[in-house]
């Protein structure tokens, strides 16, 4: 339902999950001006009753943590959820699909739904099939997938008359990231242990796919497969973080590269490089087209503060998307907002 600018006061958020990324979209959204949290959904026993601001921010909000997710959503009425629980779609579907029966637009962080098309292509037709009965939008995004590596990649095609290849590279100083951050990349870790966890799918960005699947849907090319490799980024001399020491010839973090195939050739390539003492961390695009085009981003973004950015920045282009499951190739560009609840124009 559409309403006037007069007949819209805020817009009311439910965080569904308050982990180290849902605490920083908490923070992130008490910052905004036409917002308002209405309720906080965590499964973990030693939240849930505490107030969510005070885990968040240091300071009571007024907001209890419930792990009543139902209940909750019955109660509170949000007009959008941000879902921040899960990588993988298979483990957090039940969670969206329960977003959606409450009739909200709904925000995931969950890496593999900023495009599920391409290994969950039944649930993404069951998604978007519910999400349209209940009127409501459905979006995972975040920095990496979501809008770095292949997002902005896509937009700095928009001045290109003829596109041959696409490469983006994020290359991070992981000493500054989260200590779940820093294990989940192996910093620390032997070579030995280093692969083990490989084989074992504990060290691998999950996104990489989707991104490249992303990217070659708004170009219109049809792959003949994705190819991914994961490496150590073994440490030439000692490094450390305030929580992980890395001796010499230790992993100080992840390569990982992925590649989209079309007609036996790399036509988009994919490279992360998250390591503790990286000298010269950026992100750089290179689109090989007519013009040619390479951007770079000195310093590189960091990620948890992106995340909690991108997020929060696509309330209003979710909030006034049509209903259904969508994607970041498929939204206007996001933008950072402040304080105009003009933006929103949709409440259901």
């Amino acid at each position: 339902m559409l309403l006037g600018e007069s007949a819209l006061r805020y817009i009311k958020v439910v965080h569904y999950g308050i982990g180290p990324i849902g605490a920083g979209l908490v923070k992130y959204v008490l910052q905004k001006e036409g917002v308002k949290i209405v309720g906080a959904v965590d499964v973990d026993k030693n939240k849930v009753g505490k107030d969510l601001g005070e885990l968040a921010v240091g300071k009571s909000i007024g907001v209890k943590i419930t792990d009543d997710a139902e209940g909750l959503l019955r109660r509170a009425k949000p007009d959008i959820v941000i879902h921040s629980t899960g990588s993988y779609l298979q483990n957090v579907k039940s969670q969206l699909f329960q977003i959606m029966d409450a009739r909200a637009d709904l925000i995931s962080t969950c890496e593999e739904l900023s495009y599920p098309f391409l290994k969950h292509p039944d649930i993404a037709k069951a998604l978007d099939r519910r999400a349209r009965k209940k009127g409501v939008t459905v979006l995972g995004t975040g920095v990496n997938p979501g809008f770095v590596m292949d997002t902005l990649a896509i937009t700095a095609t928009g001045v290109c008359q003829d596109v041959k290849k696409i490469s983006s590279f994020r290359i991070q100083d992981a000493s500054i990231r989260r200590l779940p951050f820093q294990k989940k990349i192996g910093a620390g870790l032997s070579l030995e242990e280093f692969k083990a966890k490989v084989a074992e799918g504990t060290i691998k960005h999950v996104g990489f796919a989707e991104s490249i699947a992303m990217i070659a849907s708004a170009m219109g090319w049809k792959l003949d497969r994705i190819e991914e490799s994961v490496e150590p980024k073994i440490a030439e001399t000692p490094v450390a973080s305030e929580h992980i020491k890395v001796e010499v010839g230790q992993a100080a973090g992840v390569d990982q590269t992925a590649w989209g195939i079309k007609n036996g050739e790399k036509v988009i390539t994919l490279n992360l490089q998250a390591y503790l003492g990286c000298p010269d961390p950026k992100e750089l695009i290179i689109v090989e087209g007519t013009p040619p085009i390479e951007l770079t981003i000195k310093g590189g973004v960091h990620g948890d503060i992106a995340t909690s950015a991108v997020v929060v920045n696509c309330i209003p282009r979710v909030i006034n998307a049509q209903p259904g499951l969508t994607t970041m190739k498929d939204l206007p560009v996001p933008s950072a907002w402040f304080g105009n609840s003009r933006l929103f124009v949709k409440m259901r």
